[in-house]
């Protein structure tokens, strides 16, 4: 028998959805600060706009469900599901006002893809937009990456027990401390670091190239939030591709990687252990997974014979591979070069990185790393059940962060989710064919989306139907969170209908 929600569970998710809406509604400060002191006084107000429905429907449901109590499992799952609906249509509040989206759906859709680090966009004119606008596109991707949920883990949560759950259920089941809020803290102080780092240094690299001190500044840390953070927005339509500089594209490349790995792994390189990142399953298997698909997508454009230069095959093939793989979407080449020069073996190359993905508690979405390596230690397992005697005891094990047998609920979790991913590719691929286009930019399109990395073949464009934006939005949305969460809300939504 189903059982109906009760009233508890309706206000203790409340209660916490605002908590969590406050904080993503604040952090609206920082443009419209920027648009005040840079003259910016519409886009300024733009937020201004934003940030007050946003404290005007957070403080509401945190008086009208006001509760002390700790969230369950099941509530804290649907208060992660809920919170990152409830930051899309907020966050697309201020970019619906700036007069670049042909619709508020269109500004949702890139609400969407901001936090899910995604990078696909219906923006019109980027060029002309305003520092402010600009800078919250790339702001939300920096808080999306790090996680909305540890937003409210950092600053908002006192108990450790319902933010676990939470914590959870934003795709991340990796303790870095003891204490998850401090892990999330960790998080962000991995983040910050890694940002002043990364500002100043593609910051100088375009100062250097001819930019303006502050334009070089203000692209410099713009890029960094999207590539750390895997997401792929850029503050100009032409994408990396606009600084025509070999220097950046190898930085962003190092920033790429940095953000595709384990913060786990992060946290043990910064206490000095640096081995691990030679022994660790997940780098180990990414390194393994860049080089067999490069080899693919390189096999493919030897064919077509269209960069013959082994730096032109560096800055246009392996750039777009290794931005697929880490989840990221940075692109040096235009969308329809995909589709008019690329073959179709070398798009095969680029959508089997894209589905991969990078490692588990990092800013990357997809499969990921841990568990193609768990899947292959069960099928070399597997073999040697085969081959050995039949009363031998055959042991798999692996390494990640420190040595752990191979267990059945590993391998059967692994298998779930690689299944979810791949199902949740197919069914994007089948309505983009529906809707008139070809199969393999449709299963480009629809990976690209699912495994919120952000490459488009020219298919993500604000004249497609609706309904192939409002699948995407849904792909972004449930690939980042990796099912769990958003299963626990349809299950709670059918338990509210059906439930005695």
């Amino acid at each position: 028998m189903i059982l109906r929600p009760c009233l508890d569970d309706i206000k203790n998710i409340g209660y916490y959805l605002g908590k969590i809406i406050i904080g993503v509604g604040l952090t609206m400060l920082v443009p419209a600060i920027l648009g005040f002191s840079l003259g910016e006084i519409n886009p300024a107000l733009d937020f201004l706009a934003g940030l007050e429905i946003s404290l005007i429907f957070g403080f509401l449901l945190t008086k009208l469900c006001f509760t002390e109590k700790d969230t369950n499992w099941m509530q804290g799952m649907i208060v992660v599901s809920l919170s990152w609906l409830a930051v899309m249509f907020l966050g697309a509040i201020p970019l619906y006002l700036s007069g670049h989206f042909k619709s508020y759906l269109d500004a949702c859709f890139d609400t969407m893809s901001g936090f899910a680090t995604t990078g696909l966009s219906l923006i019109q004119d980027l060029d002309h937009l305003s520092y402010a606008h600009n800078l919250w596109r790339h702001l939300i991707m920096f808080i999306g990456g790090q996680g909305i949920v540890i937003i409210a883990l950092s600053f908002f949560m006192k108990g450790a027990s319902g933010a676990f759950k939470m914590y959870v259920g934003e795709a991340r089941d990796e303790r870095i401390k003891p204490n998850v809020i401090h892990t999330s803290r960790f998080i962000w102080l991995v983040g910050l670091v890694y940002l002043v780092l990364g500002t100043l240094a593609l910051g100088l690299i375009a100062f250097l190239e001819g930019m303006g001190p502050f334009n070089a500044l203000f692209h410099g840390a713009c890029v960094f939030m999207a590539a750390f953070d895997t997401g792929g927005f850029s503050p100009q339509s032409q994408n990396i591709l606009y600084y025509h500089s070999l220097s950046f594209e190898i930085a962003t490349i190092t920033i790429m990687l940095l953000g595709a790995i384990n913060f786990r792994l992060h946290y043990h390189v910064w206490m000095g252990n640096r081995k691990e990142i030679f022994r660790n399953i997940e780098t180990v298997t990414l390194f393994i997974a860049i080089i067999s698909t490069f080899f693919i997508t390189a096999a493919g454009l030897a064919q077509t014979g269209i960069y013959p230069q082994a730096m032109a095959l560096f800055r246009k093939g392996f750039y777009q591979l290794v931005s697929g793989h880490t989840g990221t979407g940075y692109m040096t080449v235009y969308a329809k070069q995909f589709i008019n020069e690329w073959n179709h073996l070398a798009l095969s190359g680029v959508i089997c990185a894209m589905a991969l993905g990078g490692a588990v508690c990092s800013t990357t979405g997809a499969i990921k790393m841990l568990r193609v390596g768990i899947i292959f230690k069960a099928m070399k397992q597997d073999i040697k059940r085969i081959i050995f005697p039949p009363q031998a005891v055959v042991l798999e094990k692996f390494h990640h962060i420190k040595k752990v047998f191979l267990e059945d609920k590993q391998v059967r979790s692994a298998l779930m989710i690689t299944l979810a991913y791949l199902l949740l590719y197919g069914i994007g691929a089948l309505v983009g064919m529906w809707l008139g286009y070809p199969f393999l930019d449709s299963l480009f399109e629809s990976t690209s989306a699912a495994a919120n990395v952000g490459l488009s073949c020219g298919i993500t464009n604000a004249a497609m139907p609706a309904s192939l934006k409002i699948t995407y939005i849904v792909q972004m949305w449930t690939g980042r969170l990796e099912f769990m969460s958003v299963f626990t809300l349809l299950g709670f939504c059918w338990a509210a209908i059906k439930g005695k």
